[in-house]
């Protein structure tokens, strides 16, 4: 079946079908490459939508709790399956609709069906501990337990492959779950549901939302049947999803922002750099949370790294992420251009260098979307504002350091701590570096992007609250231990008494 033949007007899902909001009202889902290309009309809904959602996730956790964690992992292959099947399909509805290139959207499908496997295989594992017992004829151990109904609130840059993230984890684990896509790309997580409902997922076990953070994802965070809550934003909406949370216990997974650094040492292999630092700066337009938007160099080899860059990102291609020879797609949405345009000029005004790049891009092919030049300030200074906040956009700011520990102190300067790259042939410094850099992910000789479903995902300081997607990682925050001991001693023992 291909997915681009559903119908305009899209519908929440609650309890296993399909059904308008209560407030009758619908938003726009349009191509941020050209805003004449409406992609849907989806529900634009209320605290009573959510509180239907919540209560139909409530009500199916009584029975999916009991289903044995191998069957649920059953459906989830069936998912897994379909999602390889619709891969182009589901690719294409992505680009439509969130802007970057075929090559990106098919990897985003890629991530969904990669971690749909993973916790299919889970559910025939879900590992707890057996361990001896200090006391004769008793048996230790524990097990995994479903939380209940967890809330979701995911971004727009991985429409996919973050809701599975989620997702995924979350239902093998025996939860229900209601989940808020965002705005402005709620149709691959509508084609997500749509496959699981396919593959046999009971009603009421996934819940979707459509609608603003404010009429949705508010009363979902503070609703009291939601057990937990899982957050993928810019790190101000996180401290008010946190904050939401605290006055309950209820367990929070924040994931958010990031100002990840390349560093390249002299004795880097600097055409490997170069074509690093290009792909991690402006692919998915710089709008990833893994994004390289710091570029440091070593002070003898800057010149050369730099102006190889700039010829690099010159020849950029920008335009419809549909057309295959396009580098870069749009930006998503006219307020995120505008956010781009803002620090370009902020950039100017701390007196960076504009090396390249710096101007929206207009007329012609470019009319109708949110178009933006790649864009790279060299001769940054370390406490300049492009190099200490979060853009998400396709700006990369670079700078020059004298020695590595200089490069160390550079890369842990800012707020944020969630991936950062070293370019060296130095093993001694490449070991120092992963020890030093205070980030959740570090690479050696590869960019800051491209993290692998089976190991945790997730950054330190402000991009994070600790708990990681992911891997086995995952299973810790959407489970509760519960330790379980059986004395079949048939008399009274009292461990921890001497005697």
């Amino acid at each position: 079946m291909a997915t681009a033949a559903v119908p305009k007007v899209l519908k929440n899902f609650i309890n296993g079908e399909w059904i308008e909001s209560s407030s009758g009202r619908a938003f726009e889902d349009r191509n941020p490459a050209n805003t004449d290309d409406l992609v849907g009309m989806f529900p634009s809904s209320t605290a009573e939508d959510v509180d239907a959602a919540v209560m139909a996730a409530s009500e199916a956790l009584k029975s999916w709790r009991l289903v044995p964690a191998p069957k649920r992992a059953e459906i989830l292959y069936r998912a897994a399956e379909t999602l390889v099947r619709r891969k182009e399909d589901l690719a294409r509805d992505m680009t439509r609709e969130m802007g970057k290139v075929l090559a990106e959207t098919r990897g985003d499908v890629q991530e969904a069906i990669d971690m749909t496997y993973y916790m299919a295989g889970e559910g025939r594992r879900l590992a707890g501990q057996t361990t001896p017992s200090e006391l004769r004829n008793k048996f230790a151990m524990s097990v995994r337990q479903p939380l209940g109904v967890c809330g979701m609130i995911t971004p727009w840059n991985f429409p996919m492959a973050i809701p599975s993230w989620k997702i995924m984890p979350a239902l093998v684990c025996g939860n229900t779950v209601v989940i808020k896509p965002a705005e402005d790309t709620p149709l691959s997580t509508y084609n997500l549901a749509q496959i699981l409902s396919e593959a046999g997922l009971p009603g009421g076990v996934l819940n979707v939302v459509n609608g603003e953070g404010p009429e949705v994802g508010a009363p979902l965070v503070v609703h009291p049947k939601v057990s937990a809550v899982s957050f993928t934003g810019s790190s101000e909406v996180g401290r008010l999803v946190n904050e939401a949370c605290a006055p309950n216990f209820r367990p929070c997974h924040l994931e958010m922002g990031g100002k990840n650094i390349l560093l390249v040492l002299e004795d880097a292999n600097l055409e490997l750099a170069v074509e690093s630092a290009v792909w991690a700066g402006f692919g998915t337009t710089g709008q990833r949370c893994t994004a390289a938007s710091r570029v440091a160099v070593q002070k003898n080899v800057y010149k050369e790294f730099l102006d190889k860059f700039v010829e690099r990102v010159k020849a950029l291609r920008v335009g419809d992420g549909l057309d295959t020879a396009t580098d870069m797609g749009p930006c998503i949405n006219e307020k995120q251009l505008e956010t781009v345009m803002k620090y370009v000029e902020i950039g100017k005004g701390e007196g960076a260098r504009l090396a390249t790049g710096g101007q929206r891009l207009t007329g012609g092919p470019y009319a109708r979307g949110w178009f933006h030049e790649p864009t790279v300030f060299a001769d940054c200074d370390p406490k300049m504002r492009i190099a200490q906040e979060e853009i998400f956009g396709p700006v990369v700011a670079v700078l020059e350091f004298d020695n590595f520990e200089q490069a160390i102190e550079i890369a842990n300067g800012v707020v944020y701590g969630l991936s950062a790259s070293i370019y060296t042939r130095d093993v001694n410094k490449a070991f120092a570096a992963m020890r030093d850099l205070h980030t959740g992910i570090a690479y050696v000789n590869a960019p800051t992007i491209g993290a692998e479903i089976h190991l945790p995902f997730g950054g330190t300081k402000r991009t994070g609250n600790g708990h990681r997607e992911a891997g086995t990682a995952a299973l810790d925050f959407y489970s509760e231990w519960k330790t379980l001991y059986i004395d079949y001693s048939d008399r009274l023992q009292r461990a921890q008494m001497d005697g």
